[in-house]
């Protein structure tokens, strides 16, 4: 049987009760002893939904038993018992896959694709930073060949807020797929532009903007956008209508009962659809392994009040995330309220804070925001100087200031630095370095929790509870974290009463599937990572990491040598060039020694009229690379060049 709020429902279910009273009224007219006239039976026509892809009959399309498609397409007085009637199996639905391409087993990168029948639609396209091992790449994006493949099924794009892990991917995807259109909200569609406009996309994307509680159709499926609390405003989270049932995916979330801006947490409608029935729910698991609840950023305003009064007579440095504009807003508040002019340094920081002032998420009093040239006008004491490298990036404006190396800003004694933000996990050692240099040049320093001078946009383990309890789901996705993250959410998950059965621990490129009834990890896809490196995006794979870090780890030694094979000489060589492995002129006598056994080897090659150029090279770079090694216990890369006259 249906449930009640099922919407695609409805009008079979008003024709079905139409057509048993008729047979009960048959049945009693049986019973008349005056002979009546016989009926026709009327077939029943299944109604097919005005949502493409949903079948709602009872003829067995929607994945019914064998059993129940012998019943046939004609409705018969329903003569089983109450006890038969209560037994019924639970009806099976139009299957709905849940595809996550990025952001399971891995922070950042976040892409997740809905499909029902003959529509499909995606949830974020972000991006994740290299770690250490990707030498020389700019960023990481998702795979989008799946995408490729089902180019004629996506009906569109869905943002859930606008930080770099969620909209980061999207010029990539754009200039792919630019017919595609992106809904999201006010503030979220603004960022985008911004980053269509430096990849050329501007005017080429339909982009829609939405609202909290508005509902848009995708095919078969319907998204309702529904307000959370997060480090940057206008951040939602999605009620998914689906034929097999409601799914809903937080987005990245918190409770905050004292925002900023924005509003409170929309509670009251994740327990609405919590009451009506939730199939599924995908959550934030980010602070998974945090226990209670996280601070509000009103937190962070207080701290900021105290560290303003104790830096009085100093120029204030905050470093921060660029996108988090409601610490922006307090630092420019805490500014006017001390006589203060604000700057901002780093490209990122100024173009989220031109949109949030554009679009009126950040309040500006005239004449407190000035240009960073303009700093050496007033004394340090009147500034507070806004910039990006809270994660000690090596190019970022903080780091250049660490290292004497920023153009506009030297650091002095008279500085008193903030950094308003935890380090990412990975990122320590880089944020510790640009402390220590800081504070050699003699400014001082706040960072990590010194002072409550950050407070997270993650729900700890307490909201995370919360949201379960209002929503009560069927099924349970961990989502948004490294696989500890998702393992702990799963246990927290357990501690509210969702069977561990009933919880799907998944990695990219799983398909997910659910009829309303199983939902189970039925297959994969094509994923993984697509490396962007200058302009180049994907040309760089495994073997280009494998020999950029041979190069980083061994150095590089080049052998080059002229040859008349006509006469079997050697005319010019062979000559080594080394470059990371030694300095040649303090290491001739190796030099020499390995010149000599290149020139016999080579010589030897020619003496057997060995004719195969790759055959030569290869036994010169294997002699010279064992020779090394025995010398040195180095295995540097080599590089023969053999020229022919």
């Amino acid at each position: 049987m249906q449930r009640d709020d099922d919407p695609y429902n409805e009008r079979s279910f008003l024709r079905l009760c139409a057509l048993c009273a008729f047979g009960c009224a048959m049945s009693m007219n049986n019973n008349n002893p005056k002979p009546a006239r016989k009926k026709p039976s009327r077939k029943y026509t299944p109604k097919q939904s005005k949502l493409r892809g949903v079948a709602l009959s009872r003829s067995g399309k929607a994945g019914k038993t064998s059993n129940q498609n012998e019943q046939n397409t004609k409705l018969r007085p329903n003569t089983r018992s109450s006890s038969q009637r209560n037994n019924k199996e639970p009806q099976r639905r139009t299957p709905v896959k849940i595809i996550p391409l990025g952001g399971l087993n891995e922070i950042g990168k976040n892409f997740t694709v809905i499909e029902c029948a003959n529509d499909m639609f995606i949830i974020d396209c972000g991006l994740a930073f290299p770690d250490s091992e990707m030498l020389g790449v700019d960023i990481v994006i998702p795979d989008f060949t799946y995408i490729e493949k089902n180019l004629e099924k996506l009906r569109g794009v869905v943002i859930t807020h606008g930080h770099e892990d969620h909209i980061g991917g999207l010029p990539y995807f754009l200039k792919k797929f630019s017919d595609v259109p992106v809904y999201g909200t006010r503030l979220t569609i603004g960022l985008i532009e911004g980053k269509l406009r430096e990849h050329g996309l501007l005017g080429s994307v339909k982009l829609t903007t939405v609202t909290p509680r508005q509902t848009i159709r995708m095919g078969c499926m319907a998204v309702e956008f529904i307000r959370v609390n997060h480090s940057i405003p206008d951040s939602v989270g999605m009620a998914i209508h689906t034929p097999a049932g409601v799914l809903i995916h937080t987005g990245d979330f918190k409770v905050d009962y004292t925002p900023i801006e924005g509003g409170i947490i929309d509670l009251p409608r994740f327990a609405e659809l919590g009451n009506k029935g939730v199939l599924a729910l995908m959550s934030d698991s980010t602070n998974s392994e945090r226990p209670g609840f996280t601070m509000s950023e009103r937190k962070v305003g207080d701290s900021l009040e105290m560290l303003f009064s104790k830096a009085e007579g100093k120029r204030i440095i905050i470093a921060t995330f660029a996108s988090n504009i409601h610490r922006v807003q307090q630092i420019i508040n805490n500014a006017v309220n001390t006589g203060r002019k604000v700057a901002v340094s780093g490209r990122s920081m100024v173009n989220v804070i031109s949109v949030g002032i554009e679009l009126g998420y950040l309040k500006v009093p005239d004449g407190v925001l000035i240009d960073i040239d303009m700093i050496g006008r007033y004394q340090p004491e009147q500034i507070v100087l806004v910039t990006t490298g809270s994660q000690g990036e090596p190019m970022s404006a903080l780091s250049r200031m660490s290292m004497n190396e920023h153009r506009k800003v030297s650091i002095t004694p008279r500085d008193f630095i903030i950094i308003s933000a935890n380090p990412i996990p990975g990122n320590e050692k880089l944020v510790t370095r640009v402390v220590n240099d800081l504070m050699k040049l003699g400014a001082e320093v706040v960072y990590e929790k010194m002072y409550e001078v950050h407070v997270s946009g993650h729900a700890c383990q307490e909201e995370q509870k919360l949201m379960l309890s209002i929503t009560k789901p069927k099924f349970f996705i961990p989502v948004h974290g490294e696989f500890k993250h998702l393992m702990k959410h799963k246990q927290t998950a357990m501690s509210v009463g969702v069977p561990e059965e009933n919880i799907i621990i998944a990695g990219i490129g799983d398909v997910i599937e659910t009829d309303g009834v199983d939902m189970k990890i039925s297959g994969q896809v094509p994923a993984g990572k697509v490396l962007v490196d200058g302009l180049g995006v994907g040309d760089v794979g495994a073997i280009v990491l494998r020999d950029r870090k041979h190069l980083a780890e061994d150095g590089l030694i080049i052998a080059v040598a002229t040859i008349d094979r006509s006469v079997g000489e050697i005319l010019a060589g062979p000559d080594l060039v080394s470059r990371g492995f030694v300095y040649v002129r303090e290491s001739e006598e190796l030099m020499n020694e390995a010149k000599e056994l290149l020139t016999e080897t080579l010589q030897n090659c020619l003496d057997s009229n060995m004719h195969e150029w790759n055959a030569i090279k290869s036994k010169m770079k294997d002699n010279l690379s064992e020779f090394i090694f025995r010398k040195t216990k180095r295995s540097p890369m080599i590089l023969p060049i053999i020229m022919e006259i």
